[in-house]
């Protein structure tokens, strides 16, 4: 994966971060533009674009994979221990014995439980505000859009947060394409004109074989975001519920840890040390867990 730098100020942080990651054993480079145009050769790193390529952070073991087929194979091997999941469910409310949750109210009947997880994504403020629980977290739309089918053309993810923009190729052959999040708060799950011309002009700039490129479908998401860009994984004031939220644009690649951690949490009521940092009442105590440049995105 390639994370762009286009000003002294990119290459100053994107330097910094790699050789941060180089200090936790991720094997991270940074790539002068013609090495950038080595590892991908499509992409423009001329001068005469408005924000000319002046390097890259290369993660060169980083890629894609296709996130249904990832949640499918969760879902089965979960439901093979014995795990039952329960689609088109809603949940409408909490049960409460005192102040402890007891289960909680569905659009299908009760369901009773010792103990309550909530992983929401999107919408956790708005199911941990039906136990009086208010989270600091913002929700937001976040699209994306793919291309018609073409031969492989496109080696390796390539994200540019200056002109903001990302590209990757899937296996079929599809051009995947977004952005950041929309600036406004909101749960409107559907792309927007403006955001398709934003991304479709910085990838064009990038990448002039694009200018063909035929936008075969687009669509839009919600995603929940702290002030710091760090998740929460941790308990929660009401006694016996414990919450997972906050993972902003993140996606799937922090699921490995993020159970791990979580089903620890809610097993010891306690946290495990490696989400101890991540708890809620960090945004209480100031001891915020500043990573806006961990996924090269802006949220």
């Amino acid at each position: 994966m390639l994370n762009l730098a286009h000003t002294l100020e990119d290459v100053r942080e994107s330097v910094r971060r790699v050789e941060a990651n180089k200090l936790n054993g991720v094997d991270a480079e940074w790539l002068s533009p013609q090495e950038v145009k080595e590892v991908c050769p499509i992409l423009n790193i001329g001068d005469d674009i408005r924000y000319p390529v002046m390097g890259a952070t290369f993660q060169p073991r980083a890629g894609i994979a296709k996130h249904d087929h990832v949640a499918w194979a969760l879902a089965r091997r979960a439901s093979e221990l014995g795990v039952d999941l329960i689609q088109n469910c809603e949940v409408t409310g909490f049960l409460f014995e005192g102040d402890r949750v007891t289960g909680v109210e569905t659009s299908r009947g009760r369901i009773h439980a010792g103990k309550v997880a909530l992983a929401a994504a999107g919408h956790s403020s708005v199911v941990a505000g039906l136990a009086g629980l208010e989270l600091p977290i913002q929700s937001h739309p976040l699209q994306a859009l793919v291309s018609e089918l073409f031969e492989p053309v496109h080696p390796t993810v390539v994200m540019s947060n200056h002109v903001h923009v990302y590209v990757s190729q899937a296996h079929k052959g599809e051009l995947v394409m977004g952005a950041g999040i929309d600036q406004y708060v909101g749960y409107g799950q559907r792309g927007a004109f403006h955001g398709i011309e934003e991304q479709m002009a910085a990838a064009v700039e990038l990448f002039p074989i694009f200018a063909r490129a035929h936008v075969l479908r687009t669509w839009g998401g919600i995603v929940d975001t702290t002030l710091d860009a760090s998740p929460i994984i941790s308990k929660t004031p009401v006694d016996q519920l414990y919450v997972n939220c906050g993972w902003g644009t993140g996606g799937f690649k922090g699921t490995p840890a993020s159970g791990y951690t979580f089903a620890h949490t809610i097993a010891h009521d306690e946290p495990h040390p490696l989400n101890a940092p991540f708890a809620l009442d960090r945004f209480e105590t100031g001891h915020l867990i500043d990573e806006h440049g961990a996924a090269a995105v802006a949220h």
